[in-house]
Protein backbone atom coordinates (compact mmCIF):
# COMPACT_ATOMS: atom_id res chain seq x y z
CA UNK A 1 0.00 0.00 0.00
CA UNK A 2 0.82 3.86 -0.54
CA UNK A 3 0.75 5.00 2.80
CA UNK A 4 3.54 2.43 3.58
CA UNK A 5 6.02 4.27 1.54
CA UNK A 6 7.18 8.04 1.14
CA UNK A 7 7.91 9.38 -1.84
CA UNK A 8 11.07 11.29 0.03
CA UNK A 9 12.82 7.21 -0.93
CA UNK A 10 12.56 8.04 -4.67
CA UNK A 11 13.96 11.58 -4.62
CA UNK A 12 17.18 12.47 -6.32
CA UNK A 13 20.09 14.28 -5.53
CA UNK A 14 22.44 16.17 -7.60
CA UNK A 15 25.01 13.42 -7.13
CA UNK A 16 22.79 10.64 -8.12
CA UNK A 17 21.83 12.41 -11.40
CA UNK A 18 25.42 11.99 -12.35
CA UNK A 19 27.09 14.56 -14.64
CA UNK A 20 24.76 16.88 -17.05
CA UNK A 21 27.79 19.53 -18.31
CA UNK A 22 26.94 21.60 -15.17
CA UNK A 23 22.63 21.06 -15.84
CA UNK A 24 22.47 18.66 -12.50
CA UNK A 25 20.12 20.98 -10.89
CA UNK A 26 17.97 21.33 -13.19
CA UNK A 27 17.77 18.02 -13.94
CA UNK A 28 17.37 16.87 -10.49
CA UNK A 29 14.70 19.98 -10.26
CA UNK A 30 12.78 17.98 -13.18
CA UNK A 31 13.01 14.48 -12.35
CA UNK A 32 12.08 15.05 -8.81
CA UNK A 33 8.76 17.01 -9.96
CA UNK A 34 8.25 14.24 -11.96
CA UNK A 35 8.29 11.70 -9.01
CA UNK A 36 5.96 14.03 -6.97
CA UNK A 37 3.22 14.30 -9.98
CA UNK A 38 3.67 10.16 -10.25
CA UNK A 39 3.48 9.90 -6.98
CA UNK A 40 0.04 11.62 -6.32
CA UNK A 41 -1.07 10.15 -9.08
CA UNK A 42 -0.47 6.36 -7.46
CA UNK A 43 -3.35 4.63 -6.65
CA UNK A 44 -3.67 4.43 -3.17
CA UNK A 45 -4.43 0.56 -2.73
CA UNK A 46 -1.68 0.35 -4.85
CA UNK A 47 0.95 -3.25 -3.95
CA UNK A 48 4.04 -2.11 -2.54
CA UNK A 49 5.92 -4.36 -4.61
CA UNK A 50 4.43 -2.60 -7.76
CA UNK A 51 5.16 0.97 -6.50
CA UNK A 52 8.76 -0.43 -5.71
CA UNK A 53 9.14 -1.35 -9.27
CA UNK A 54 7.38 1.03 -10.84
CA UNK A 55 9.68 4.25 -8.96
CA UNK A 56 12.94 3.50 -9.99
CA UNK A 57 11.83 2.85 -13.50
CA UNK A 58 11.03 6.43 -14.15
CA UNK A 59 14.78 7.43 -13.71
CA UNK A 60 15.90 4.29 -15.52
CA UNK A 61 13.87 5.53 -18.31
CA UNK A 62 14.39 9.06 -18.15
CA UNK A 63 17.76 9.46 -16.53
CA UNK A 64 19.85 8.25 -20.05
CA UNK A 65 18.98 10.48 -22.10
CA UNK A 66 19.18 14.29 -22.94
CA UNK A 67 15.39 14.38 -22.92
CA UNK A 68 15.26 15.88 -19.38
CA UNK A 69 16.89 18.61 -20.70
CA UNK A 70 15.33 18.78 -23.96
CA UNK A 71 11.98 18.50 -23.72
CA UNK A 72 8.98 20.72 -21.47
CA UNK A 73 8.68 19.25 -17.52
CA UNK A 74 5.01 18.99 -18.32
CA UNK A 75 5.27 16.43 -21.61
CA UNK A 76 7.79 14.25 -19.26
CA UNK A 77 4.79 14.59 -16.67
CA UNK A 78 2.44 13.86 -19.22
CA UNK A 79 5.10 10.78 -20.38
CA UNK A 80 5.85 9.53 -16.71
CA UNK A 81 1.66 9.01 -15.84
CA UNK A 82 0.86 7.14 -18.90
CA UNK A 83 4.03 4.74 -18.06
CA UNK A 84 3.22 4.33 -14.80
CA UNK A 85 -0.66 3.52 -16.06
CA UNK A 86 0.82 1.05 -18.40
CA UNK A 87 2.89 -0.59 -15.65
CA UNK A 88 0.39 -0.73 -12.95
CA UNK A 89 -2.12 -2.73 -16.60
CA UNK A 90 0.74 -5.02 -17.35
CA UNK A 91 1.15 -6.01 -13.77
CA UNK A 92 -2.42 -6.97 -12.94
CA UNK A 93 -2.92 -8.14 -16.24
CA UNK A 94 0.43 -10.53 -15.55
CA UNK A 95 -0.68 -11.45 -12.35
CA UNK A 96 -4.14 -12.07 -13.94
CA UNK A 97 -2.77 -14.67 -16.06
CA UNK A 98 -0.74 -16.33 -13.88
CA UNK A 99 -3.89 -17.03 -11.91
CA UNK A 100 -6.11 -18.08 -14.56
CA UNK A 101 -2.95 -20.51 -16.00
CA UNK A 102 -3.23 -21.57 -12.00
CA UNK A 103 -6.87 -21.95 -12.57
CA UNK A 104 -6.19 -24.49 -15.80
CA UNK A 105 -3.74 -25.98 -14.22
CA UNK A 106 -5.88 -27.34 -11.35
CA UNK A 107 -9.09 -28.11 -13.14
CA UNK A 108 -6.99 -30.26 -15.43
CA UNK A 109 -5.86 -31.87 -12.28
CA UNK A 110 -9.80 -32.17 -11.03
CA UNK A 111 -9.76 -33.61 -14.10
CA UNK A 112 -7.58 -37.02 -14.43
Amino acid sequence: MKDALTVQDYLLNESEVGDWDGEEELVTDKINSIIHAVWDALPDDLATEQIEKIMPQLWQQLGTDTLLLDVDEHELTGWALVFMRQQIELGIDDADAADAADADVNADDEEE
